[in-house]
């Protein structure tokens, strides 16, 4: 469901992703790790067609995101790191909104969007201006947004600022859950306790370039003596570095 080839992206002289080549099966939680500025947030960026690569493909659903965007586009939901929400909307009005730029029947999205108001907990506030709302409110608002069009591929980056324990503890079973009916989950996050809980695989990305990718098992095999993850993370990353 995600395929790049030689995905690279080039700030100037600085190269943020390098030659990124990469497989994601369908139903499959993939979850992307490494340091800040490692090049994950870009990758994402570059995955969701709003940053265009240097050079390199990204498919997404067997689509390439730069020569079909809207076509690739429909495939994807996105909960990026920092949200954009229009402030002078109330809840409700921000999803009917998004429905209609997925050109999304009224009469059926109604229905949908107070269920996903329900599950995320914020049905209560759907009436009340966005610019009101907590950033934890803000968040559930955008993971709502993100599945009113049943989208095949979820790309979320560090999804959790602003959740509280118990709310990071549902929407991870719910993306978990969205696997099982068959959706593509892509994580990136710094969360390794989450990682090892629901991660099918893992891809740790350092100075740009993926060094590592397998399961949970498999990358703990790459270092002697394994204990945490947190642990192996470092070993490796640090490893790569000296």
């Amino acid at each position: 469901m995600i395929q790049t080839t030689d995905l690279t992206k080039e700030f100037g002289d600085k190269t943020a992703v390098a030659g990124l080549n990469l497989q994601v099966k369908q139903g499959e939680f993939f979850c992307f790790l490494g340091p800040n500025g490692a090049g994950k947030t870009t990758t994402i960026k570059m995955l969701t067609g709003l940053l265009r690569p240097t050079r390199g493909q990204a498919l997404v659903g067997g689509i390439d995101i730069q020569q079909n965007p809207v076509e690739a586009k429909r495939l994807i939901g996105y909960v990026p790191d920092h949200p954009f929400l229009y402030e002078n909307l109330t809840g409700r009005e921000f999803l009917r909104f998004v429905g209609g730029l997925y050109q999304l029947p009224e009469d059926s999205t109604e229905g949908l969007i107070e269920e996903l108001l329900e599950t995320f907990s914020i049905r209560e506030v759907g009436d009340q201006l966005v610019r009101d709302y907590s950033h934890g409110m803000r968040q559930k608002l955008s993971f709502a947004a993100c599945f009113l069009h049943t989208p095949q591929i979820v790309i979320v980056d560090e999804p959790w600022v602003g959740l509280d324990p118990k709310n990071i503890r549902f929407v991870k079973d719910f993306l978990r859950q969205k696997t099982r009916e068959g959706a593509t989950v892509f994580m990136s996050t710094h969360s390794l306790s989450i990682i090892e809980d629901s991660a099918d695989r893992i891809g740790i990305i350092n100075q740009g370039r993926l060094l590592h990718c397998g399961t949970l098992e498999q990358i703990r095999a790459l270092v002697r003596n394994p204990g945490s993850l947190e642990e192996v993370f470092l070993q490796l990353t640090e490893d790569e570095v000296s």
